[in-house]
Order: structure tokens, then sequence, then C-alpha cells
């Protein structure tokens, strides 16, 4: 009887295909392998404008995972020491979709215009990352000082605004113009006198400096005045008393293997005041969160990452949540999980026999090169595929198929097809 001859067929362009002379064609799927990572920067490039020398400055920067899986930062370098990362906890792990906010500080140290590039590594295989530019000038003392040379408004409920007062002198011993100034940061704003205004030697403008902030969260700008000097400003938006906020708000795992662990990071935020976390509860075993102790301070103005595990025990599809009970005003606080549990499996692919009398086919299967193959397939299959989903992985598998005629006759078994699963 005709053996099974090999296929020439060939499937998209993620299968890995086999082809062995006078034998099977063997297609093996591993559960889905991660995509090239992209994380995106707001603002970017990121200009601090012109600062006076020995003052530093803090804007705020949203990175973004903008590809369909996980990255994880691994590491963040500056070209130049005048700029630098602060308040970022490393490794940091991002879902797909989700963002975290950072503060960028440049603290000039010598007069001059500056720039450099801050690189975000990703830790992860592909080696993905992104690069944020920014620059900024240091300037000699102007005659014109701020006092406070720096406003923190702390915490402000969402949708109220809070005002600080700070008064520009002139130092010099001579008349000084003012032709205005700009605000950056769109919660900030700044309200006073009209300009320009000229300053006479020893003499005070009062202004005032406004945060209203629209959203929960970490802000950062600054007044630029027209002589040069920069009054950094920041705040920090809540929606309560004492709120715990979840960054992202669904951790989505996607696909992992069944037996493997896939971790990300969750971020804890603080607003209106601290807030003390006394417990965390996952309401699937699947889901877990690591290295915990309680109770856990979660500081305003300042993110608390903790990795969040995803062990999946079968073939389908899981959702969870965690529950974090705290002293906080909208206590319990939860976060949604989700992720899909894949198993490998190995596809067959032969050409059809030409036999007249054919019936269909066996497929046959060991563990081992020359140890006795176990039939497949309960009864006698007219296809010329088999797709075998009781593979496990780490272990490696050989197939045979034969023919069937119509009497029950079968032919001797091809040759065989070895398979490694990773």
């Amino acid at each position: 009887m005709e053996l099974p001859q090999p296929s020439s067929r060939r499937l998209a362009a993620s299968v890995v295909l086999f082809i062995l002379p006078a034998a099977l064609a063997v297609v093996f799927f591993p559960p889905a392998a991660a995509a090239a990572t992209t994380l995106t920067l707001s603002p970017s490039p990121l200009n601090f404008g012109q600062l006076t020398v020995g003052q530093s400055e803090t804007l705020v920067v949203t990175v973004t995972n903008a590809s369909p899986a996980s990255v994880t930062i691994a590491s963040v370098s500056s070209s130049n020491g005048k700029f630098a990362v602060s308040g970022l906890i490393l490794p940091k792990t991002l879902a797909s979709g989700a963002s975290l906010k950072m503060n960028v500080i440049f603290a000039p140290t010598s007069p001059g215009a500056q720039a450099g590039i801050i690189t975000f590594q990703d830790g992860g295989s592909f080696g993905a990352g992104a690069s944020l530019g920014v620059e900024g000038s240091g300037v000699t003392a102007p005659a014109i000082t701020a006092n406070p040379s720096s406003l923190s408004f702390g915490s402000v409920a969402v949708g109220t605004s809070s005002t600080l007062s700070f008064a520009l002198t002139n130092t010099g011993t001579s008349g000084v113009t003012i032709t205005g100034l700009q605000v950056t940061g769109s919660p900030f704003s700044v309200s006073g006198p009209k300009f320009p205004v000229t300053l006479a030697a020893g003499k005070v403008l009062n202004l005032n400096a406004i945060f209203k902030p629209q959203s929960a969260g970490a802000s950062g700008g600054s007044v630029l005045l027209s002589t040069g000097l920069t009054v950094p400003l920041s705040g920090i938006g809540f929606t309560g008393k004492s709120v715990l906020t979840t960054a992202p708000a669904t951790l989505s795992f996607g696909n992992v293997a069944v037996g493997t662990t896939e971790t990300l990071t969750v971020g804890l935020n603080a607003a209106g005041a601290s807030v003390s976390v006394s417990s965390i509860s996952s309401s699937s075993a699947q889901f877990a969160v690591q290295g915990v102790s309680f109770p856990l301070t979660v500081p305003v103005g300042q993110e608390v990452s903790l990795n969040v595990t995803f062990t999946p025990k079968n073939n389908s599809a899981a959702t969870g949540a965690l529950v974090f009970t705290s002293n906080a005003s909208d206590s319990p606080t939860s976060e949604s999980l989700s992720g899909t549990g894949t198993t490998p499996y190995v596809t067959l692919y032969w050409n059809a026999s030409t036999s007249s009398s054919l019936k269909g086919y066996n497929v046959y299967r060991s563990t081992s090169k020359s140890g006795s193959p176990t039939r497949l397939n309960s009864s006698v299959d007219p296809q010329t595929s088999y797709t075998d989903t009781t593979v496990a992985a780490g272990n490696t598998y050989y197939y045979v198929t034969t023919a069937v005629n119509s009497s029950g006759q079968e032919s001797a078994p091809s040759a065989q097809v070895e398979v490694q699963v990773p």
C-alpha cells in the first residue's frame, strides 16, 4: 500500500514548519510569544526653559506601554548629569496600555544651554525601549528673585483650586522691566498685575500661583519670567479625603503557558493623605501578590510597586481581582485581573495517498526513538492532518503515520518525525 507522502503546504508566518524526507510535515505551535515592545513618552521632548544656576526644577512625564505585550523597564540612564529621573522604582513592569508618571529633574550647575537623552531600557529579550530628549538652560542669578523660590501645593481635591502667593524682588541697583511670563503645566496659572511691569531697585511685586487639578495624580510645571527666572511648581490632585488608586486599573497578562508564571507590576498611589494597606486578597488562586508585609504604607506622591503573578492551571481564560483593604476613604480598592492559560500542541500534515481503496490514516507517537509507538486516533481518520494536544513542555516526541485500506489492511509506518517541545 502506498505510504503517506510529505506535504509541501505551509501555514502562516507565525508557524514553524518541519518537512522530513519521505515522512511527515510537522507544525509545532508553542504558547503565544511576546511581541516587540514600544514605550511612548509624553511630553516629548521635555523643555525646562531657563533656570537659575543652583536651583532645580521638576517636570512630570507619562510613560505608556503602547505594545500588545507587557514590558519591563529594567534601567534608566541619562547622557547628561544635569538631568535625572526620580521616584521610579526599578525594575517596573507595565501591562499593555498601562501608564506611569515619573519626575524628571533639571539642576544646572553653570550658565549655558544643556541637552541630553534619557534612555529607558526594556529588560525583555527584544531589547526595546525609548528615549526622551531633554533640554534647558542655566542662567546666572538675575536681579529679580522669587520668594519662595519654588511652590508646592501639596494635595488638592480634583475640581477645586489652591492659591499660593510669591513675591518678586529687584535686588539690583537699577530698574528692571519684566515684559511677561509663561506658565507651563496645564493645572497651573498665575494672576496679578498686567505686564510689562518695571520694578525699581529694592521694590517687590506680588503674584498668585493657582493649582486646579482636573484629574488625580502628580503634576509639575513652572513660571518662566522674561528676565530668565524660573519658579518651579508642583501639586497632587486627589478625589477624596484619602484615596488609594492602582495603576493600571486592570492587569491583563495575555497568553501564558500552563505551568509557567508571568509577573506584572501594579502601582499603588495615595492622594489626600498617606494610606495604610492592612491586607491584600485575591479572588483566584492563579493570581497572587509576591513579597508584601503588612501594614504597607503608601505615602502621598510616592508610588509603591507590587509584583503580581499569574500561574495558569489549565488551558482556558482566567479572571480575578485583587482587593486592597486600607484606611483610605474608598476602601476596599479593587484591581481587575485577566489572563489565558495556553498549552503547546503539535500538528502533523501529510500528502494524501493515491490508493483507490484508501479508508484513512492512523497516527502513532512514542516518547523515545526506539520505543513502541501508541496510536493517538481512536478510529481511522480520513483527514491528512492531526493535532496532538496532549504534549507537555520540555518533552521530545516521535511520530509516524500509516495508511489503512477499506479491508482494514495497514501499511508500514512512514519515516519517523522527532519533535522537541520547549
